[in-house]
């Protein structure tokens, strides 16, 4: 590897200020939520998909190692931390177009610089009657990065790489491929058909390190005539009976969007941060104090949040089918919101403040932005939970940094089939391994597919707390075996824990191997990436 030679000559083809090489930059390249040992030997910024070719064509002819990064906010996983030593980061961010947009067939081609709120203000500037799914991460955060993980949202829509419709990508060799029926130029349908013709490749190239996504098409949701939000609660007890009613409704259709549920431990932990003073200190939470917080601010041991689309008289008999399916549970309680009734309360909250002492505007903190998701509305708003466990204030949501203000967060995602027996199994596993290690098992259960549940997991802790960051992963180590001993793989990977799943199948390893040595003889593209 001739790392000097390789800088030398991206510097030729690329603009100044493309090509970084100062130590303070690149020790913010080398920064997550969590440890990581891997150095950083350049970072390059290409503004193009030629300049991006260029620079893969370089990096194969010295054998250079390049990781990839659309916006580097991939906090929890690795941020933007390569899975392996002396790689060159290529930064996507400044390939921000929008290259494409039909309003009628509702698609839209981007670069892997285009961020969900870009997206969301260029939809808006066309008052184009279309949604886009938006995670609960930072409005800042690549489209393309999050569907590449396989990421998911709020709405119908909600499981990103499904509404994927052709990929243009930069193999090793500096050539672009095009899947599906992208490959023939006149091809018409390429946005609107995925499969094209043949073997299907999209999927080769998510959770991959075979090549670099240069552009997407990915399929919008038209927006519905009415949206109306529910939230509803229940005993801790009763998530077995919740998760096998709400199934029905997910595989007949009346739940049409993935639906979030949550534990108390993760809905108090969305909006603050730890009660240091007043528990003295100890960790996890009290359980006396979890169920004051939760009395007050009216939080169930389980809480589940969805939303209902169509017509006003679909919505309804989709409201009327939810109760009646929830019903038996007796501990179930209801709440049902759309624009009318927050525009309302907006005019009310001061009188109603007066007459029975109830904070509109607080509820309305809470409530207002989990309605905007389940409408394609990105947002910053969840960001300062990442500092659930620091000792300094957060910051307002716009400024947050979790990487600069060294957070701790590790995420953890295991799938299960939908029934109540696995969910029960997972709350299990999960609480008792966090509380091992003194961490508050903050839990969400989404009802991501028909059949699925995705359970995210998040280890929060501060990197400033001497012995909370190998705790962390002591546990993260831990409570990963212990999953995938019962059978619970993760839908995806933080860098620490790639590396980390049992031995596969021969024949699939043998297969991914070939694939890699064909497409990427030198091993350029972000090694360790989703290897064992």
């Amino acid at each position: 590897m001739d790392f000097k030679q390789a800088i030398a000559q991206w510097a030729e083809i690329l603009p100044p200020a493309s090509v970084i090489t100062d130590k303070a930059t690149l020790n913010k390249y080398e920064t997550a939520t969590y440890h990581t040992p891997h150095s950083v030997v350049a970072i390059l910024k290409p503004n193009n998909k030629e300049q991006l070719q260029q620079i893969v064509k370089i990096a194969s002819e010295h054998k250079t190692p390049l990781y990839p990064i659309s916006t580097g906010k991939n906090w929890g996983y690795g941020s933007s931390v390569p899975t392996s030593n002396n790689c060159t980061i290529v930064d996507l961010g400044n390939m921000n177009k929008i290259l494409d947009f039909d309003q009628d067939l509702a698609y839209v081609t981007l670069e892997p610089g285009v961020t969900q709120k870009q997206l969301y203000d260029f939809l808006q500037s066309k008052n184009a009657p279309l949604w886009i799914d938006a995670t609960g991460s930072s409005s800042q955060c690549s489209i393309i990065g999050n569907t590449l993980e396989r990421g998911f949202g709020h709405t119908p829509y909600g499981d990103h790489f499904s509404n994927v419709c052709g990929l243009e990508v930069i193999l090793a060799s500096g050539e672009s491929l095009h899947t599906g029926f992208g490959r023939f130029s006149n091809a018409k349908a390429a946005s609107v058909y995925k499969w094209g013709v043949g073997a299907h490749l999209d999927g080769l190239f998510s959770q991959s390190n075979f090549g670099i996504i240069s552009k997407m098409t990915i399929w919008l949701m038209p927006a519905p005539e009415y949206t109306q939000v529910f939230f509803c609660n229940v005993n801790k007890d009763e998530l077995s009976e919740l998760v096998n009613s709400l199934r029905p409704l997910r595989l007949n259709g009346t739940l049409k969007s993935a639906m979030h549920i949550v534990n108390a431990h993760k809905a108090v932990s969305a909006f603050g941060q730890y009660p240091w003073k007043e528990v003295n200190d100890v960790t996890p939470l009290p359980s006396d104090w979890l169920e004051k917080q939760c009395k007050k601010s009216k939080i169930g041991g389980w809480n589940a949040s969805g939303a209902l689309y169509g017509t006003k008289a679909e919505v309804a008999l989709a409201r009327k089918k939810l109760k009646n399916a929830l019903k038996h549970i007796k501990s179930v309680k209801f709440f049902f919101l759309d624009d009318r009734l927050i525009k309302m309360a907006k005019m009310i909250k001061k009188p109603y403040q007066w007459l029975t002492g109830v904070d509109l505007d607080k509820a309305l903190e809470i409530v207002e932005p989990l309605f905007a998701l389940k409408q394609g509305i990105p947002s910053n708003t969840f960001l300062p939970s990442t500092y659930w466990r620091k000792n300094t204030p957060a910051p307002a949501a716009d400024e947050a940094d979790p990487d600069k203000d060294r957070c701790g967060l590790l995420w953890l995602a295991p799938i299960a089939p939908m029934t109540g027996q696995h969910a029960v199994i997972l709350e299990k596993i999960i609480e008792d391994t966090l509380i091992k290690y003194r961490f508050d098992p903050a839990i969400s259960m989404t009802l991501l597919t028909e059949r699925c549940i995705d359970s995210v997991i998040a280890i929060t802790y501060d990197r400033d707390r001497q012995g909370e960051e190998e705790r962390a992963l002591t546990c993260h180590d831990e409570l990963l075996k212990k999953l995938i001993e019962k059978g619970y793989y993760p839908y995806r990977l933080s860098t620490h824990a790639m590396g980390q799943l049992p031995q596969a199948e021969k024949g699939h390893g043998l297969a991914i191997n070939k694939i890699k040595q064909a497409l990427d003889p030198n091993n350029i593209f972000s090694p360790g990436r989703y290897e064992n």
